[in-house]
């Protein structure tokens, strides 16, 4: 039997996925040049990326009724991705999650560390 070569072979825990999501990714406008984050979600096919730029960090170079062009640099060239706004989140809101849980962990531990002190 031929081995399958699909588009989404080899992407099951990729594109796995356990939180409920919201409406709002419909409702972030987006500008020209703004930055964001390919994420993935396999829950809508249509306007889905290849997995391969799952991660990846693009501008924005066109913005649709559904869909962005974004501009992602791969190795040493650009690559074109046409994605719906199901896939893609602002690069803001991403580093500002990620930098909100290390403040947090980290303060919890100051304010730990100086009550046991004294």
């Amino acid at each position: 039997m031929a081995r399958s070569r699909g588009f989404r072979r080899k992407s099951r825990q990729l594109l796995t996925r356990d939180t409920v999501r919201g409406l709002s990714y419909l409702l972030h406008e987006y500008r020209l040049g703004d930055r964001v984050v390919i994420d993935i979600d396999a829950r809508e096919h249509k306007g889905m990326p290849h997995r391969r730029f799952q991660g990846k960090v693009g501008v924005v170079e066109a913005i649709g009724r559904r869909a962005l062009r974004m501009r992602v640099r791969i190795g040493d060239k650009d690559k074109f991705v046409i994605a719906r706004f199901a896939h893609v989140k602002p690069l803001s809101s991403v580093v500002s999650i990620a930098s909100s849980s290390t403040t947090s962990t980290s303060s919890s531990r100051s304010s730990s560390s100086s009550s046991s002190g004294g």
